[in-house]
């Protein structure tokens, strides 16, 4: 397997319990390095950008409101195989689901406010990366 990057948001209902560094914890133990981190507080006009994919469901706008609620914490993770590792560690989008030992068993309040959003192929990862980081703020 070749080294891959992935895209991590660590999203505001984590910060807002200050759980950054238990879910990084998680993160490192399935084998993947942060190689870019930063807090951020998204803009409307960022989450709108970043979430147009759904831009016609119906949880879009309240999808974007919970997005630009509080600081987030976006990342670059890189490893062996990552989009699918960092899937693994993720778990099920429903905690309820997830698989013990996974981020989103340990720390999600819900479906919705389920602690972490990560790509979904290869691809996503690239766009999502650049939507949030210069090649120079990844430091790997």
């Amino acid at each position: 397997m070749a080294t891959q990057r992935t895209f991590s948001i660590i999203k505001p209902d984590a910060t807002r319990r200050n759980l950054t560094g238990a879910i990084n914890a998680k993160i490192e133990e399935a084998g993947l390095r942060i190689v870019g981190q930063k807090r951020i507080h998204m803009t409307k006009a960022q989450a709108e950008a970043f979430y147009a994919v759904h831009a016609e469901r119906p949880f879009y706008n309240d999808l974007v409101s919970f997005m630009i609620s509080g600081p987030v914490v976006v990342q670059v993770l890189e490893g062996e195989n990552a989009v699918a590792a960092y899937r693994q560690v993720m778990g099920a989008t429903n905690p309820a689901d997830a698989d013990e030992g996974t981020i989103r068993k340990a720390f999600a309040e819900s479906i919705e406010a389920n602690s972490v959003h990560g790509s979904d192929s290869d691809e996503n990862a690239a766009i999502e990366i650049n939507h949030f980081f210069t090649e120079d703020e990844i430091v790997g």
